[in-house]
């Protein structure tokens, strides 16, 4: 009964909490910041398109399932789920039996005008008037690229012109000289010598000229190489588990930056920990394409047993073999409750299962099956060169599509652009800063007041500074 007063009391506090900070003071919903908070916060758990359910439920018509009860209501909600079902709050009771034991995160620091825009973002995506796909990224046209085309066929042909021309020229150049020579020959003279093709070919003049041009030809492949040298577009390798992007990014709409939350704050995008992976594989077991076997390399890399739901005591320590029993199990009931009965293609379903998990997760330097997936690394700039995602990202406003390519639609991920220096400073001549409400660029006062008194359409990378060779090479 205490308990129960305690936790009224709370909510009481909580409501007062806030109508005090002020519904009066909300401003217009600010849908592009709401992009964003969703992003940070909500996106971890709910799909961006409003309509499927994930972790937690589709969240397009929330404030309509909550119009029977006061907005603060909501926003408490928002703030402190579990304090609102302890204190038997109808609606908070509801979706606590529905969709039990998953908690809510409490997000006690967003502000009423936050909440709002979040709202707002959300019946924006779910109404279909906000975030319609359009063929640009961040402001900026999204920087795709044709196919790269391969003409040595048609340079070995022109090549080979080239040469029959010479040699048609080379043989001419020898005739007239020929002819002159007979013309001006006195009565009696010894008749000049005519050259054959072989003496042509064999002359200094040809063979300087040979040799001239493999010595272009030469410094042209070894700057060309050196140039290309790290550049490996398409590059496109097996990593240990078949994880799919067009399945999550594409058909689970998970942002980007839920996985790689670097991207955001700091020069690297990260790979995302195993932990990551869990937040939402905890509860989902089986994929939808491999079945138990991918998942179950994230649970044997981290220690979590499918079959208990428990992360289990001392994972480092055990052998190989107490590691392949509890697997050989979730997978043998996995099958049996598909199936009703294990049978001979079960026993080598699991032993399929069984060596392939092991063989992902073990290399010649990585003898044990626990520790951190090794994944591939596909995209890598040389070391002389700084990038910092960070700056694409938060302060450029950036869409990873632009350079990373979509993205959602690769089941198997692969270097997009070249990442070469010509292709970043075409990017940096072409697209336009976002001044508009952008913190970082408020002390280019000169571009700002150009650009109110029209006397400038646009400000792009390069006018900021974004072809300074210390920008990146410092």
């Amino acid at each position: 009964m205490i308990k129960k007063l305690v936790n009224q009391l709370f909510l009481l506090l909580s409501l007062l909490f806030t109508l005090t900070t002020g519904y009066a003071q909300e401003g217009a919903p600010d849908l592009d910041a709401g992009k964003t908070l969703f992003r940070n916060n909500c996106g971890q758990c709910h799909a961006r398109d409003m309509k499927s359910n994930l972790t937690g439920p589709a969240l397009g018509g929330v404030e309509g399932r909550w119009a029977d009860y006061p907005k603060e209501d909501l926003y408490s909600w928002i703030r402190n789920s579990q304090g609102m079902i302890n204190a038997g709050h109808p609606k908070a009771v509801e979706l606590w039996n529905e969709w039990k034991p998953t908690v809510m995160n409490a997000f006690q620091q967003l502000t009423d005008q936050e909440i709002a825009n979040i709202l707002a973002y959300i019946d924006g995506v779910y109404t279909g008037t906000y975030g319609a796909k359009t063929d640009v990224a961040g402001g900026a046209a999204v920087a795709t690229e044709a196919p790269p085309t391969d003409n040595t066929p048609m340079l070995i042909a022109l090549a080979f012109v080239l040469v029959i021309l010479a040699i048609a020229l080379a043989r001419i150049v020898s005739n007239l000289n020929y002819m002159v020579k007979l013309q001006n020959a006195a009565p009696g003279d010894e008749l000049p010598h005519r050259k054959t093709l072989v003496e042509i070919l064999t002359s200094k003049g040809v063979i300087a000229f040979v040799v001239f041009s493999l010595v272009v030809l030469g410094g042209y492949t070894t700057v060309n190489n050196a140039i290309m040298m790290g550049r490996q577009q398409g590059y496109q390798p097996e990593q240990p588990i078949k994880f799919s992007h067009a399945t999550h990014a594409g058909l689970q709409q998970i942002d980007c930056q839920y996985c790689h939350d670097g991207a955001r704050r700091s020069k690297h995008s990260v790979i995302p920990a195993a932990n990551t992976c869990m937040n939402c594989h905890a509860a989902i077991k089986v994929g939808s394409q491999y079945g138990t076997a991918e998942i179950s390399k994230i649970y044997a890399s981290i220690g979590f047993d499918p079959s208990t739901d428990t992360y289990i005591e001392n994972y480092d320590q055990l052998s190989e073999s107490q590691i392949e029993q509890i697997f050989k199990k979730w997978f043998a009931d996995s099958y049996i409750l598909e199936k009703g009965l294990l049978d001979d293609k079960g026993d080598e379903l699991i032993e399929t299962q069984w060596e392939d998990l092991k063989a992902s997760l073990t290399n010649e330097t990585k003898s044990k099956i626990q520790g951190p997936i090794e994944w591939v690394r596909i995209h890598n700039l040389p070391d002389h060169a700084y990038f910092n995602h960070a700056q694409h990202v938060t302060v450029g406003q950036l869409e990873c599509q632009t350079c990373h390519g979509p993205v959602e639609a690769m089941e198997e991920v692969y270097q997009y652009s070249p990442l070469s220096m010509g292709w970043c400073i075409n990017c940096h001549r072409q697209t336009e800063v976002k001044f508009a409400d952008n913190e970082y660029y408020k002390s280019y006062e000169r571009y700002h007041k150009e650009l109110a008194n029209g006397e400038r359409d646009k400000v792009t990378v390069e006018d900021v500074g974004g072809l300074e060779c210390q920008k990146c090479h410092y």
